[in-house]
């Protein structure tokens, strides 16, 4: 299975920038000062070797004016130049002529004068003449610097320094910046993580208080929403983004609070409306009926007209009835949890449609046993009322409607 990747949060990249800028650095400035160092070494090292040529001639009497800037030949071969003081361990001399080398030497650790490999032979016959230090491979014995001279008949001193000093001192400050590098990158990322982190303190509230106020029940308008995001400057770019982020929460507060009072008029109208209403059509009902009901004969036509009126009035009575309930159920009252008989709940409301109702034929059928739920007695009866009455409605005279009450297994196999 793929795993998925980590998201690339702000702060993350953040961390990541900051870890790439002072690993950058960190290369650029170890580079630069390898590389300097080891020039100034190697500058060190060919002025050594300059200077030995040098001691070299005053050594061997060279005349320089006379001899036109070339050395004797010593008759010691190459040891006359190692045994001149100031001489490195690990330096070579050789007298080389037609590149081949004649005799060489080298001192060893001890000061000794001893016969280097016959392989660097080559090696050394191929340096330049011309004064110039260059930098040979002198097989096991490593890297070396080396400088020729020429010398009267044809022949030239080779004088060769090892580079063993130089390399490991280079790369002794390559290991320390390597290591004060990895140093500094983990002091920067932790430093750098708790900067980020105090940095974007004010963005994490801004979030936490986006899912809260994303959490609430913003439908039902009358809602307490979050306290505003502190702002420790508004001059940053996080301190803009919590500033308009409490603004916007200022007006969404504003919004939904207008938008209650607007309900709570509409709701209160629709109430005061209905209440008041109620009283005129039961006036009505009542006046139609009682002309119905008067000794005299009536004509057909008012007989019609006052069933009419009647049948009427009923059903302003009920939409009356029903915008007076959607107010109350509007106003968003907690219902209330008990234990409700449910038998005798039912037995009532029928009771009831039958009062209003006599054309139609009512039957309860109910178990011997009590059936009780939990839930709002009123809300309840409010519902089997409202069933009742649109069977009332919707039905010819003299239909029979059956109200049964039972208890349904639940889903899970136990009675509900």
């Amino acid at each position: 299975m793929r795993r998925r990747r980590a998201p690339q949060t702000l702060r993350r990249r953040l961390l990541v920038v900051i870890a790439g800028l002072v690993v950058l650095v960190s290369a650029i400035v170890g580079l630069v000062s390898v590389a300097s160092l080891h020039d100034q070494l190697m500058a060190r090292m060919d002025a050594q070797l300059v200077q030995a040529t040098d001691r070299a001639a005053r050594t061997l009497g060279e005349e320089r004016e006379e001899r036109e800037d070339r050395l004797p030949l010593p008759p010691e071969g190459a040891e006359a130049l190692l045994r001149i003081p100031g001489q490195p361990v690990g330096a070579i001399a050789a007298l080389v002529t037609d590149r081949a080398v004649v005799t060489f030497g080298a001192i060893d650790e001890e000061g000794d004068f001893v016969d280097p490999p016959e392989a660097i032979a080559p090696v050394l016959a191929s340096v330049p003449t011309d004064r110039t230090p260059v930098t040979v491979e002198l097989d096991e014995l490593g890297e070396y610097r080396a400088i020729a001279a020429p010398t009267d008949g044809g022949f030239s001193f080779v004088v060769a320094f090892p580079l063993a000093e130089v390399n490991a001192t280079t790369a002794q400050l390559a290991v320390t910046v390597g290591v004060v590098a990895i140093a500094g990158l983990a002091a920067a990322l932790v430093l750098g993580a708790v900067i980020v982190r105090r940095a974007l303190v004010p963005l994490d509230r801004v979030t936490q208080t986006a899912t809260l106020v994303s959490e609430l029940p913003l439908a039902r308008g009358d809602v307490e929403l979050p306290d505003e995001v502190p702002v420790d400057d508004e001059r940053t770019e996080v301190g803009r983004l919590a500033t308009s982020f409490n603004r916007m929460l200022g007006h969404v507060a504003a919004s939904l609070s207008a938008r209650e009072q607007s309900e709570r008029k509409v709701r209160r109208f629709v109430a005061d409306a209905s209440h008041e209403l109620r009283t005129p059509l039961a006036s009505i009902r009542g006046y139609s009926e009682l002309t119905r009901l008067h000794g005299g004969e009536l004509p057909p036509d008012v007989v019609h007209a006052l069933g009419r009126i009647e049948s009427e009035s009923l059903r302003m009575t009920e939409l009356v009835e029903d915008l007076l309930l959607l107010a109350r159920l509007d106003e968003g009252r907690e219902l209330r949890r008990e234990q409700v008989d449910l038998t005798r709940l039912v037995i009532d409301a029928v009771g009831d449609a039958q009062v209003a109702a006599p054309d139609h034929e009512w039957r309860v059928e109910v178990p011997d046993d009590e059936v009780t739920v939990t839930g709002d007695a009123g809300r309840l009866h409010q519902v089997v009322a409202n069933l009742l009455a649109n069977a009332r409605v919707h039905t010819p005279e003299g239909t029979e409607v059956v109200v049964r009450v039972a208890r349904v297994p639940a889903a899970s196999g136990a009675p509900a």
